[in-house]
């Protein structure tokens, strides 16, 4: 196992920068959630712990890519950030891909994001994605397919001999297709991914820093390696994105794990009839309970 560590002023300047005016802009931030987020590179710090790698096959390894820091995300021309007439995230069914979702996509939408159970792969060369996600069009696909505990143990096989058209409101197509159960890990998993596309959207890049939700993954034993949370530098890319108290957003979160029904916030209208209300499984959510509330403490000193 190898361990990526940056050094203090490394990533001290990864989350802060040395421009005057985003130094300025940190600065402005409440007392506790700067606190919370110089946890980032404090020597002695075990809320936010270093990236561990275990395989030539992991994500850093296999896929090299330049990280991002705070300032290169504020500063980055082609990132999308909410509107008034665009703050809403949508979930959508599918079968289909990218650009059905585009256009599927709502206009009161930032961003849409589909869920399917067929595994996904965006060119011949990669094995799978769990999810994908395009910054430009607002649109993003994750999979469930390989987070059933019987996937890997299953065979499927076929070609499509003719291609067809369905309307996209028939979901016939998925009739006796695999279907997991419903536990508390696939749902952490999901969580984890679905999370992870919307980020990319908010324009937050593979993350290089710290054990964070934002680092790529390339199968699903470093997928699960992954924590649900970000890291200081990702989460003061995500609030510079939306605006929120550090505080208020981690008590909801706590309420979230806590309420054995979904969120009152998110709306059901568009989901097709016969849909019907499950059980919220949360026991693999308990560690990270315990991780926000130690979070909350230090902001709330």
């Amino acid at each position: 196992m190898e361990t990526v560590r940056h050094s203090e002023h490394t990533l001290k300047t990864a989350l802060i920068s040395e421009n005057p005016r985003l130094v300025s802009q940190y600065e402005k931030l409440d007392a506790g959630e700067r606190r919370l987020l110089s946890e980032a590179f404090k020597p002695d710090h075990d809320l936010f712990g270093p990236i561990t790698l275990h395989s030539q096959s992991d994500w850093i390894i296999s896929h090299p890519e330049a990280p991002q820091d705070f300032e290169q995300f504020f500063s980055d021309p082609y990132r999308k950030a909410p509107s008034p007439d665009k703050r809403s995230i949508y979930i959508q069914c599918i079968g289909h891909i990218l650009k059905f979702l585009k256009k599927k996509k709502p206009e009161d939408a930032f961003c849409i994001v589909g869920i399917t159970m067929i595994d996904l792969y965006p060119r011949d060369s990669w094995n799978f994605v769990f999810g994908q996600a395009s910054l430009t069009d607002g649109v993003g696909i994750f999979s469930f397919a390989r987070y059933g505990s019987d996937f890997y143990s299953s065979r499927y096989e076929g070609r499509v001999s003719k291609l067809q058209k369905g309307s996209s409101s028939d979901y016939a197509v998925f009739d006796n297709y695999y279907t997991p159960q419903v536990t508390s890990v696939l749902l952490l998993r999901s969580c984890k991914t679905l999370t992870h596309e919307i980020g990319h959207i908010f324009g937050l890049r593979h993350c290089q820093w710290l054990a964070c939700l934002m680092q790529g993954s390339n199968h699903l034993e470093e997928a699960d390696r992954r924590p649900l949370n970000l890291c200081p530098i990702c989460l003061r890319k995500l609030q510079c994105a939306i605006g929120f108290n550090i505080i208020e957003r981690y008590k909801a979160l706590v309420r979230w794990i806590e309420d054995e029904s979904d969120s009152p916030g998110v709306s059901t209208e568009r989901s097709r009839e016969g849909a019907v209300d499950l059980p919220k499984p949360v026991d693999a959510f308990k560690e990270w309970k315990e991780w926000i509330i130690k979070c909350l403490a230090v902001v709330q000193k």
